[in-house]
Formats: structure tokens, sequence, C-alpha cells
């Protein structure tokens, strides 16, 4: 009798959740539904807020069913939720990997708005957005991120800009990292009980769901996400390192399959664990957002479905495959965005009549360029005392020269031949690889006559530089983020910090100022007549108890065009 009567319940259970799911409808109280444990672990996001309408996201999945969760949706004015001001339904089943996305619709201009996710008796955290204003604008604040390394750290970061007054988040990409957890910045990940999942690096759909998740759980991201919408684009770690549009670096065919089949995998989790708009074809993210009359932001795709593959620098300076490397570098058709792409953003500025234009993208786009001999010294692979002091006689060298002939003193022959020596970009994975691509988009946006702001990530560090035309002439300006956690400079580089800032800015043409080794977010706070960057660093990534360091004069950054 005991083993019937519960045979019996759970058919009654099962047949309530069939009769719910047929329906469409929502699992309620009559239906038994306070039996049905359905988890929102991963709390609730915003993102693509246009004036009228954003994204929700949310993942939910019954504690002990496959099931699809049948959801409903709500958007009110008020946090008590007394003023909906609109609502939906949508469900989280396996085909999306539990996670909901729906367009909220209806909304007006400028406006904060809370949502929340509900089944049954079971509702999500509260979220806040906000959707963007229309026109006349006199300021917009931009919280602008990337490199979010999960392993490497805690993602304080993600709590401060959470708490700021920004009214978007801007990610540039590198939101997960696909390594295995004993791979890149996994030193101290089990002592901070960060390991990652799985353990494998990730390759399939399942992998890349779970690596999603992973970051997902965490608190200060979770924290982030229900009170920022964001607007994000990806990097290459989001498939894997030093992707471009026909491979990786950290690919191998032989071993680990097709590479179409592994970038197919990695889109449909980034759609799916992200609040980004879908449109038909998923590989293409470029798209536009208008805040007003202010400044209309571009958000490009420098990574997956243009990008020609890497030249590298090694290559450049080799003689048995110098002439090869510099055809490909100096190739006019040489692409870092693909044709379709680069026509699309050329017609979004030319048809914008907004204030500022702003390139929401990946990697550096301004003149990172070296001395060939600064380039051969330092010699990552060879730390020895010798090449040690090789590099810094080239730097010392170079650098004595550059100040004499700036106080127009007289050069000898070896110093004007050290200036006149041929330059290359230290990192042939930025636009400095793609040189003929940057002077189109750039010479496009001076024909055009607009006020032109680039945004970067991906290097782990900050800086802001002059954008310049090959002639010389400045087009407008890069500010570029630290990282929320992945390392930079300092760990790479067996240099104090303040030496290679010393060295970057002194050698740089076009770079007026870098942080070489803090982990933190660019603040911009944009008004007609200006861009104020303003780089906010934290002091530890180590421990959940962190502060924030006062930003010195030279960390706000301000652009007049």
């Amino acid at each position: 009798m005991k083993n019937n009567q519960a045979r019996r319940d759970f058919l009654i259970r099962v047949s309530s959740i069939s009769a719910a799911l047929t329906a469409g409808g929502i699992l309620s109280a009559c239906g038994g539904s306070e039996s049905l444990m359905v988890n929102f672990d991963y709390g609730v996001a915003s993102g693509d807020p246009l004036s009228d309408k954003v994204i929700l996201w949310t993942h939910a999945k019954y504690q002990d069913l496959s099931d699809a969760v049948v959801l409903t949706w709500q958007v009110a004015s008020d946090i008590e939720f007394s003023r909906i001001v609109s609502s939906g339904s949508a469900q989280a089943g396996p085909d999306s990997g539990y996670t909901c996305k729906v367009d909220a619709t209806g909304l007006s201009p400028n406006q904060t708005y809370f949502y929340r996710f509900k089944a049954g008796q079971h509702t999500s955290p509260i979220g806040k957005t906000k959707t963007l204003p229309t026109g006349s604008v006199s300021e917009v604040k931009l919280a602008v991120l990337s490199c979010s390394n999960y392993p490497a750290g805690f993602f304080n970061v993600y709590s401060e800009v959470g708490r700021s007054d920004v009214d978007v988040a801007v990610h540039l990409g590198d939101y997960i990292y696909e390594y295995a957890a004993t791979g890149y910045a996994s030193e101290t990940a089990a002592s901070l009980g960060r390991t990652s999942v799985p353990a494998n690096e990730i390759l399939t759909l399942s992998d890349y769901r779970m690596r999603h998740a992973q970051y997902k759980s965490d608190a200060d991201s979770k924290q982030f996400h229900a009170n920022k919408p964001i607007i994000a684009v990806w990097d290459d770690h989001e498939f894997t390192n030093d992707t471009y549009k026909d491979g990786a670096e950290n690919h191998t065919p032989a071993t680990e399959g097709s590479f179409s089949v592994r970038k197919a995998a990695a889109i449909q989790a980034y759609h799916e664990w992200m609040p980004i708009r879908s449109g038909s074809d998923k590989a293409k993210i470029y798209r536009s957002f208008n805040f007003g009359n202010l400044l209309s932001l571009h958000m490009l795709d420098t990574r997956s479905i243009g990008r020609d593959l890497q030249i590298e620098i090694t290559d450049l300076i080799n003689p048995a495959k110098q002439a090869a490397a510099v055809a490909a570098l100096s190739s006019p058709t040489r692409q870092l965005l693909g044709t379709e792409q680069l026509q699309w953003v050329q017609t979004q500025m030319a048809t914008s009549q907004a204030t500022w234009q702003v390139l929401g993208q990946q990697v550096l786009m301004a003149r990172m360029e070296f001395p060939v001999s600064i380039l051969q010294a330092l010699n990552s692979s060879d730390t020895s005392p010798q090449a040690l002091a090789a590099g810094d006689k080239a730097i010392t060298d170079y650098l004595t020269a550059k100040t004499k002939n700036g106080l127009g003193m007289q050069l000898s022959a070896s110093e004007t031949a050290l200036l006149t020596q041929p330059k290359l970009g230290y990192n042939l994975d930025a636009w400095d690889g793609y040189p003929a691509a940057r002077e189109i988009l750039l010479s496009t946006a001076a024909q055009l006559k607009k006020r032109l702001v680039v945004l970067a990530g991906d290097t782990h560090n900050a800086w802001h530089s002059n954008l310049t035309l090959m002639s010389g002439q400045k087009v407008g300006e890069e500010f570029a983020t630290s990282s929320v956690s992945s390392p930079g400079l300092e760990a790479y580089l067996a240099l104090p910090p303040a030496q290679v800032k010393a060295i970057f800015e002194g050698v740089v043409n076009d770079l007026k100022w870098m942080d070489s080794s803090r982990r933190g977010y660019l603040k911009l706070s944009i008004t007609p007549a200006q861009v104020q960057g303003e780089w906010l660093f934290i002091d530890t990534i180590s421990s959940r108890t962190y502060k924030v360091l006062t930003p010195t004069v030279n960390e706000k950054r301000i652009y007049s065009a």
C-alpha cells in the first residue's frame, strides 16, 4: 500500500507538470507546484538596452527534473512591482541549456526599471536595468570592462561596477576563458577556491555551457549583472586563444576536431548565457546603440568573423621568413573586420548625427610601435642576465637619441640611424598587425569629420593614446581598460611596473599614458564638450576584502575634440 501510494503521488506530480507545459501555462498552487523546486542559481541579467526595450536573462531549472521550466517575467517602474509596465511568458529548457532570454518591449526612454522571473511560487532575484535616452542628452556614464578570468582571482571589479553610478556597462570580451583547470592564470586557483570547471580545456557545447555557468555563479558577477545593463562583445577566449576567422593558436584539429564545430558551440553557448540580442546569424554580433544626440556606440567584432591569420613578430625579424611576413603585413587587402563589417560601420558613422562616434572593440588600435632594435633585443624567451642587459642598452640608446633630438642637440650617425630605423607594433595581434585595415577605418572617420573615440580591452592593462593616420594626422583618441582579473604586463616582463611604464611612454610616440600592473575598470563620462576617462583600480583580487585606489591626476584623462 505504501509503495502504491508513492507511485500514485509520483504519477500525479508528473501529469501536473506535463499538463502545465502542454498548455503553455504557469505552474501554480493548484497544480501542486509548491513541491517543485525551481532554481535561479545564476541570478538575472539585462543587456542590449535600447530606448524602448531591453533583453532580460535568467537560468531556471527544476531541482530534480530535466523538463523545461515555464516562466513569467515582469518589468516594473518600482521595486515593489506595484506598477508593472511590461510582462510576458517564456521558458527555459534543455535546448538552451536552461537559459531564458526575452526582449521586454513597451518601455520609455532613459528610465530605470526593475524586473524578475517567476515559476509558480518561485521567484528569481530582482534585477535593475535602464533604457537608453533619446533627444538632447547632456551626459552618459559608461563602465568599460574586459578580461574576467575566474581562476585568476575574485571579481571585485564587477562588485565595484555594480555599485557605481554608470548608466551601462560595456564589456569588450574575454568574458570567460577556455583553458584547462591547470592552464593560464591558475596558479592560485585552488587556494582561492576558483578551480575551473570542467577541468579540461573546453571544446564542446556542454563544456562551454559549464564554463559560462561557473562564471555566472560568482557572487560578484551576479550582483553586477543584477544592477547594470550590459552591452557586450566577445574576444578570443570565448572561443580559444588567438582566434581568427578560420582557426586559433590554441586549437589543434588533429586532436581537438573541427574548429568550425568548436566555434559554433562557443557561439551558441555565448548567445545562451549572455543578455545579447540574437539575430538570425549569431556569428554577427556587430551592432549600434544610440544615446540620443550625444553618442553612437558601434560594437565591433575584431576576432572571429573577418580576421586574417595573425603575423608573428618573430617572422618579421627572421631572415628566412621576413619577406613573406612583410608582404602579408603590408597587403592592402589584409582584413581584421572583414569587408561586410567594415562597410557596415562606415555606414553607421556616416548616418549618425551624434556628437561622438565611439567604437567598442577588443584590441588596441593605437600605434604601439617599437624600433626594431628594441624588439630584437627584448627576446621574451631569453631572460638571461646578458639578454636583459642587451635589452636595457637598446632602450637606453634609443631614448637617449630621442631626447637629444627633441632638444635640438647634435646627433651622431649611430643615433640618427636609431631614430630612422623601421618600427613595428609590439603586438601584431592588435590593429598594428593590420595597418591597411586600420588606415581605412581611421580615414573614414577623418573624411566624415567625426569626433572619434575607440575603446579597447584585451591587453589586461590601461592605455590612453592618440589615434593617427600614417601621415601623422590625429583622428581621435583611444581609451583602453585594464582587466577584471587577468594578469597584465607585470606577469610577463621581468621588469618593475614603473620601468615598464617609462619604457612604453618614452618609446611609443602616440601613447599618452599607461598603467602596467593593476586590475580595474575604465569609467567614461561623456558630454557634448569632452570625454573623460577615469581608471579605477583595486588593490587586490586575491581576497574579497579590497579597497578602491584613489585615482591620481594622470588617471583622469580628458579628450576635448
